[in-house]
């Protein structure tokens, strides 16, 4: 029965999907088309109306549409051309200086903001100009900017580490937090080794000059009010000060008066952004509430269940198990977005590699490093379409440069994947695990 209820919750869903119906009502169709052979219709309609609910009535989900709030308060001009110049000061003398500074702007607007792709439309517009005047290929230029944007996704404050972490059970946000860190540093130190090597084989310099000390203090000095809001409410959830949720709205209230100070919010933009933000979070927490028909759907019938016997009677090796693992996940991000594949693929997976002793936390990182992969991979892949609008480019320029950024961020992943202590050495430095 078990297998029988997944391959119509998987030929449904993808029926609906290709006939271009929202993702939530994809999800809650197929869930009740696969438990209509058990339970009869009108239990299994009142059931699942109960079960989105109960998945909207969380607490902790106030957390999300808070940070997207936060976000896009801090998407107002003035934030990314002041953390381009800070990574500009650090960064500027390496070989392709400007690519360079184009990832490791990504990972901390990407950061801050929430949206890798806001990151790639963000930074890469900052860069843009200088590149073209320096000579740059717009295609690299392009692949460059959307290879790295995903990185902030990992870095939290992160609301895909939020939604792991209702889905999974309750996982300390506070350890995912601080577990995401190195594989957003990983992600970024990938993109950057690509960037300098093909830099240094077309002849793009550095900044001219000694390191300008100087410029550095005047750089952080500008970028220290936007990376304060990493420091305050990360720190402070992490040390245990408040909860996600109450560092959520601090995180609202901090954006809120830092785009007063720019000077870069008007009534009418703001009237705009808190609208986005509740369209964007009516979608989001709709969807987390709809998946849990799903769940219920998957624990009557015991799906998790026969995955994992499944896998486990291939093989036992745990590290052919989570290659194959990667594998559906990097599949599957190419077509779906983060948040769906989160709440599909977390209850059909998370019982596998807890029999093998996985910690749910480095199986987050894993989860969310491969679905970030997707963000910038066709046929959906929205981070690498923003970065080629932005870049003035096409697909099929950017794609062999981008082949050269998957093969470095698939090394990483693998890092991620097999080496435990990548993702849990902050938490266990911390006393979290």
């Amino acid at each position: 029965m078990a297998i029988q209820s997944l391959l119509i919750i998987l030929v449904v869903l993808a029926v609906l999907l290709i006939l271009g119906v929202p993702i939530s009502y994809a999800i809650g169709i197929s869930s009740l088309a696969a438990i209509l052979q058990v339970v009869s219709l009108d239990v299994s309609v009142l059931t699942a109306s109960q079960r989105i609910f109960v998945g909207m009535s969380k607490f902790s989900l106030t957390a999300i549409p808070f940070f997207i709030l936060a976000g896009n308060l801090m998407n107002q001009g003035g934030i990314a051309k002041r953390l381009v110049d800070f990574v500009l000061a650090i960064l500027g003398k390496l070989p392709g200086s400007l690519l360079v500074t184009n990832v490791g702007a990504n990972a901390l607007f990407g950061a801050i903001s929430g949206s890798a792709s806001a990151a790639a439309a963000a930074v890469g517009s900052m860069v843009r100009e200088g590149e073209e005047e320096q000579g740059y290929d717009p295609a690299l230029c392009a692949a460059t900017n959307g290879a790295s944007a995903p990185a902030g996704l990992l870095i939290p404050p992160s609301n895909a580490l939020i939604t792991y972490s209702l889905v999974s059970g309750g996982t300390s946000v506070a350890a995912l937090f601080l577990a995401g860190y190195i594989p957003g540093v990983i992600w970024s130190t990938c993109c950057i080794l690509v960037a300098v090597m093909i830099a240094k084989r077309n002849g793009y310099r550095g900044v001219p000059g000694k390191f300008d000390w100087q410029n550095l203090i005047q750089a952080t000095l500008r970028a220290i009010p936007a990376l304060s809001l990493i420091i305050v409410v990360i720190g402070g959830i992490i040390i245990g000060v408040f909860t996600a949720t109450e560092g959520s709205a601090i995180a609202v209230v901090y954006a809120l008066l830092l785009s007063v100070c720019y000077r870069s919010l008007s009534w009418k933009t703001f009237w705009h952004i808190v609208t986005d933000s509740a369209k964007m979070s009516g979608m989001i927490v709709f969807l987390i509430g709809v998946s849990n028909i799903m769940g219920w759907v998957m624990a009557f019938t015991q799906i998790p269940q026969a995955i994992s016997a499944a896998l486990l009677s291939l093989t036992d090796n745990s590290f052919i198990i989570l290659l194959i693992m990667n594998g559906i996940l990097l599949i599957a991000g190419t077509f779906m977005d983060v948040t769906p594949a989160i709440l599909i693929f977390t209850p059909l997976f998370l019982p596998v590699v807890k029999t093998f002793g996985m910690s749910p936390i480095q199986f987050g990182l894993i989860l969310v490093y491969n679905l970030c992969i997707g963000n910038i991979t066709p046929p959906v892949g929205n981070t690498l379409f923003v970065a080629i609008k932005v870049g003035k480019t096409s697909l099929a320029r950017v794609m062999p440069h981008m082949l050269i950024y998957y093969i470095a961020i698939l090394a990483g992943l693998l890092l991620v994947t097999y080496v435990s202590t990548v993702s849990l050495a902050l938490p266990m430095i911390a006393g979290m695990l």
